[in-house]
């Protein structure tokens, strides 16, 4: 049986990289899985990908060698099982508000004694290359789970949390956490109000022994957050990465208007 080698990295103490698709497009993975990046994210919750498109896509990413994951709609137990038993590595689940909605999300990834996952399906053992009883006794130690503090009321919660027993990594949904931090009058927080909720929850991290993790927009960003410690991070996504690639290409041809928002 494959080993979740974005998993292994996190419990060696080590940096894990990916990117999110938002896409919904097979083909796009598929090289996207043949890069040097750890692990690919496919997105449920705001993305147009169907179960089905996203079965293929974990297929694909399995069988190119990268650990395949999936941000499911909502941190409940159907969307954490199907996606699981279709194939994914690992799941990420947003908007992880107290500990009960916390230890709801590991209950869900793990079959028992550890869990309620239920037994069923056949993607999951195909895509990890091992017959079914193999991946019955090795899923709990091989699944990647992941869950998303992007509000700042669950800031304040951050040790009730990211103590539950389980949790690999908690990934910050930074455009989302910024959002719960305007003030009445809709003012974004200032950069150092941010920066200090992101260091609460790197800090809790550290306490409670889990991977910090945090969406970033640039190798530099990248680079600045693995310095302090970070070490789950997505580099943009399949579609900030084409069209990034496309302004700056433009940008050589004196075309650099840009009138589309940041993806």
């Amino acid at each position: 049986m494959r080993t979740n080698q974005a998993k292994a990295k996190l419990a060696a103490g080590e940096l894990s990289l990916g990117t999110w698709l938002s896409l919904a497009s097979p083909m796009a993975a598929r090289f996207l899985a043949r890069t040097a990046l750890d692990w690919l994210t496919v997105d449920l919750e705001h993305s147009p990908a169907d179960w089905e498109t996203m079965g293929t896509i974990l297929g694909h990413v399995a069988d190119a060698g990268m650990a395949p994951l999936v941000r499911v709609p909502a941190a409940r137990h159907d969307y954490i099982k199907r996606a699981l038993d279709s194939g994914a590595y690992g799941i990420v689940a947003p908007m992880v508000m107290d500990r009960r909605e916390a230890e709801a999300v590991v209950w869900a990834c793990k079959y028992p004694p550890n869990g309620n996952r239920s037994v069923g399906g056949a993607l999951h053992a195909l895509n990890f290359g091992a017959t079914p009883e193999q991946y019955y006794a090795r899923a709990n130690a091989e699944i990647l789970t992941v869950i998303q503090c992007e509000h700042i009321a669950a800031v304040e919660r951050a040790d009730e949390i990211f103590s539950v027993p389980g949790i690999d990594a908690v990934f910050v949904g930074p455009n989302d956490l910024r959002a719960s931090m305007r003030s009445v009058d809709g003012k974004d927080p200032s950069a150092d109000a941010f920066e200090a909720a992101l260091d609460r929850i790197f800090r809790s991290c550290e306490k409670n022994f889990v991977a910090a993790g945090i969406h970033c927009f640039s190798a530099e960003e990248i680079l600045m957050r693995k310095a302090q410690g970070w070490r789950f991070l997505a580099l943009g996504s399949d579609l900030s990465l084409m069209l990034g690639g496309l302004k700056a290409e433009l940008g050589k041809l004196d075309r650099g208007g840009d009138n589309l928002a940041k993806y």
